[in-house]
């Protein structure tokens, strides 16, 4: 199932994450994602918050939300939240 990150989620796909012991790694979950599926970037919420797609962690990638509207008309099921 891909996942597709909007407006602050996008964030979370940023590489070089440096959490607290005891956090949760939002950078290593979407490794685990990434391992089986893709991951996609609304890129115009990418450009709102300033980051490049040279930050996101590897194996995931700017996109569009015409690509979410494709995965979503295709999907059996979607998850939101």
């Amino acid at each position: 199932m891909p996942m597709f990150l909007l407006a602050d989620a996008v964030a979370c796909a940023k590489t070089g994450q440096k959490v607290p012991e005891g956090y949760y790694n939002i950078q290593l979950m979407l490794a685990k994602v990434l391992r089986k599926d893709e991951i996609a970037l609304c890129g115009t919420c990418m450009d709102a918050r300033g980051m490049l797609d040279v930050e996101m962690v590897e194996g995931a990638r700017r996109s569009t939300l015409a690509q979410l509207a494709e995965w979503t008309a295709e999907a059996d099921k979607v998850l939101v939240f």
